[in-house]
């Protein structure tokens, strides 16, 4: 792609993220967490930013390198330290109102070879810290958006026959199409997709399916719903009624299951990229609620390290519906992020559950959520259980079964 064609591109995708993903109100500061290989991209999204009104944009840069310095080279009972100055910053501009942007350049063979319990306990450490910061923001405190920009090395990684410049050249060219900024009226276009999600979702919050049964190669899954959940997609809003999409591109409508109602078997259609470790071809099976065994053919140690978090990390806290024949799932590639390929994929998430998936959720304390099945942890991982040869029942109070997904595509119309 032409120098000028890209950077004409790459201002669009900026826009995108300013109006549609964070929906900046004139007068909001904006806060970006960021590596310092999307430096270019921060550019822009903060030239955008100050031309839509906003007086401080805040970043704070970090560099995936120093993570892999840290496992080589720090003593190993270190690993349960953590900067807290950092979450407490973060919790500080959010809850001032800053929206909130995290851009992520993540290479996915980071971690490989590392001691997966070290990993662990590194996430921990950070999850632990961030979690009053998250459960503000995740609860309609402030609008935020999450997005992976290409990177040289995941380039490489998508595309390993091609030398490292004309890959990463490859992934932004499919980037900017999956976003859908190839037209016209890319912002336009963003919103007649984002209604049509929004339709889903009110259709499968209208039918409160008390069971969703998943059915394929490897799968026998029921995941049990909570009475008076709430099915999101197609953006989100604050509590103070502000519009946002908290992930760019997106192709999903999801919801909660009730935490202690699973039961059945899944395997994974997709590799799952945990923090630069690869978990691939891997299956869980649920006894109420939780796991209770595991199998990967790939990095198992990872995963199990990774359920043994806390408690909350062996149960559900989402479900997502995404059809097979969506932009991401179209393009034929393995992503290796779970971002996009969540979104090519329906899928499931372990550990913590949004609580405005549910009625009232924002206002239960921890005990009612509990109550309601709604599930709570440090974590929250998503991985990919669907494919063209997945399919979906929904599952009422009387036992009757409506197809969801057919074939991996949607089964009902809206």
């Amino acid at each position: 792609m032409p120098k000028e064609n890209f950077e004409n591109m790459l201002s669009r995708y900026a826009e995108m993220i300013v109006k549609v993903g964070l929906n900046l109100q004139s007068g909001q500061r904006l806060f970006i967490a960021s590596e310092m290989n999307t430096a270019p991209l921060v550019r822009n999204v903060a030239a955008k930013a100050y031309q839509n009104g906003c007086p401080l944009v805040t970043v704070i840069w970090d560099d995936e390198e120093l993570k892999k310095i840290r496992h080589e080279y720090a003593p190993r009972n270190s690993f349960h330290e953590y900067p807290d100055w950092v979450t407490r910053g973060i919790l500080e501009v959010v809850q001032r109102g800053d929206a909130y942007l995290s851009i992520t350049g993540t290479d996915p063979d980071l971690l490989e070879g590392y001691d997966p319990e070290l990993i662990a306990k590194e996430l921990k450490a950070r999850a632990s810290h961030f979690k009053p910061a998250s459960k503000f923001i995740t609860s309609g405190g402030v609008q935020w958006t999450v997005i992976c920009p290409p990177t040289p090395k995941w380039a490489a990684k998508i595309f390993p026959e091609y030398p490292i410049i004309e890959a990463e050249e490859n992934l932004w060219e499919v980037m900017f199409k999956l976003c859908r900024l190839n037209n016209d009226d890319p912002i336009g276009v963003w919103k007649s997709h984002l209604s049509g999600l929004k339709k889903r979702s009110k259709y499968m919050s209208d039918k409160q399916f008390v069971n969703l049964q998943f059915r394929g190669p490897g799968t026998d899954l029921m995941v049990g719903m909570p009475e008076n959940h709430i099915w999101s997609g197609g953006g989100s809003k604050t509590n103070g009624g502000i519009d946002f999409t908290p992930n760019l591109p997106t192709e999903e409508i999801y919801s909660l299951p009730h935490k202690d109602k699973v039961e059945g078997t899944v395997r994974s259609t997709k590799p799952l990229n945990y923090f630069g470790n690869l978990i691939e071809d891997f299956s869980l099976t649920f006894s109420k609620g939780r796991v209770v065994d595991i199998k990967a053919k790939k990095g198992e140690e990872t995963l199990r390290k990774m359920l043994e978090s806390d408690k909350g990390a062996k149960q559900l806290g989402e479900v997502a519906l995404v059809p097979h024949h969506s932009p991401i799932s179209e393009s034929g590639l393995i992503f290796y992020n779970t971002l996009y390929d969540e979104n090519a994929a329906c899928h499931l998430a372990l550990g913590s559950a949004y609580k405005g998936n549910i009625q009232g959720g924002v206002e239960m304390s921890s005990e009612e959520l509990a109550g309601a099945g709604v599930n709570e942890s440090l974590i929250h991982v998503d991985f990919m259980i669907g494919s063209e040869e997945v399919a979906i029942h929904g599952v009422t109070k009387d036992g009757t079964k409506s197809p969801i997904m057919r074939d991996g595509d949607w089964a009902f119309e809206v």
